[in-house]
């Protein structure tokens, strides 16, 4: 089953999700239709608020842009509870987008190493280190965990520049080829 994916100013996308435990409901099946909606909506990653579960799951399959960035081939993962135990590394600008906030990139600084604590997908405790585009995506679909947008975390100017643009897609002025929800109005 494909997902609608909520779109900013939708309430789910800014709480802190909570986390889960292996019973929690219909797990395996979510996961499968988190992939399917990504999929669908050419997305690398999907965390569960974007799908309006406010629940602490990321879905990542880069394959797609390992033609650009080798170190991506394979790198397919599911994290349930997952916990930034650390970030350090020079910080760097690049460009992302979401799926939550279509049509709009911009530049955000993220650090470049991480590490990470989180159960796979059958509940296996696992600590891991990743590193350059890894980190980055990790970090964007995490911060969708803790409330957060890659557009908080731009500059002031730009924050401003696309105010009324952010507030139109909040109010359905937007085309995608991906069934969508917005907040309540």
């Amino acid at each position: 089953m494909i997902y609608p994916v909520t779109v900013i100013g939708h309430p789910t996308l800014r709480k802190k999700a909570e986390a889960i435990d292996q019973n929690y409901p219909e797990l395996e099946k979510i996961i499968d239709n988190m992939f399917e909606t990504m999929y669908q909506s050419d997305g690398v990653g999907l965390a569960a608020p974007q799908i309006n579960k406010s629940i602490r799951l990321i879905v990542i399959d880069a394959n797609p842009m390992a033609e650009d960035d080798p170190e991506l081939e394979g790198f397919k993962k599911v994290f349930i509870n997952p916990e930034m135990v650390e970030e350090w590394g020079e910080e760097k600008l690049f460009n992302e987008g979401c799926l939550s906030i279509p049509n709009i990139r911009e530049d955000v600084s993220r650090q470049g190493e991480i590490k990470l604590k989180y159960y796979d997908r059958d509940f296996n405790l696992k600590e891991e280190t990743f590193a350059g585009t890894k980190a980055r995506i990790i970090q964007h679909e995490y911060d969708h965990l803790e409330g957060i947008l890659f557009t908080d975390l731009i500059s002031p100017l730009r924050k401003k520049i696309l105010k009324s643009k952010l507030l139109g897609i909040s109010k359905g002025k937007f085309k995608v080829t991906y069934r969508t929800i917005l907040g309540k109005k």
